[in-house]
């Protein structure tokens, strides 16, 4: 590689807009891959058991939120407040991002999960009405919600941000 490629290269990849959009987008493409790996190979509300006692892939939909929240309201309801909410913090997400001051690239990299979370999410929402779910977590008969790679970065993204929050000097 060449001095000019690698400057081109380094201006590419040091614009912090664009870490946001590749991060966000490998989160986003790889959710979507696994569910629709999921969908093609596991019947719905089948399980694989992947290690006995404690984890299985379980094809399932939620129609809700986090822990099925709003599973139980009218369809157009629960569609209109998930798209609009889901819209409302992506917004945020970005805001937040510009914010974020050059050094925090640990604050940069949760944002950017949380966005590629909420776009492999919304996504589902737009395209079947609900999100796939198959993460299947449990001890004997306690489970936790099923969940996905979206949620799972937008979990991880949380936890940094909180990280943040809680330890570090965000000036």
């Amino acid at each position: 590689m060449n001095a000019g490629t690698g400057r081109m290269l380094s201006t590419i990849f040091g614009n912090r807009y664009t870490r946001l959009v590749l991060i966000a987008g490998v989160v986003c493409i790889v959710d979507q891959i696994v569910k629709a790996l999921i969908v093609s190979t596991v019947p719905v509300y089948q399980s694989i058991s992947v290690i006995p006692g404690f984890f299985n892939l379980t094809h399932i939909y939620n129609p809700g939120g986090a822990f099925g929240f709003l599973s139980g309201s009218s369809s157009e309801l629960r569609h209109l407040f998930f798209l609009v909410s889901s819209f409302v913090a992506m917004g945020l997400i970005l805001y937040l991002y510009a914010k974020t001051p050059p050094g925090q690239g640990l604050l940069a990299f949760g944002l950017s999960l949380i966005m590629g979370g909420a776009i492999g999410n919304i996504i589902d929402r737009i395209r079947i009405g609900k999100v796939i779910d198959f993460l299947d977590v449990y001890i004997m008969d306690l489970h936790w919600p099923a969940f996905n790679v979206a949620d799972s970065a937008i979990t991880i993204g949380i936890g940094l941000f909180v990280y943040h929050l809680l330890f570090k000097d965000l000036d």
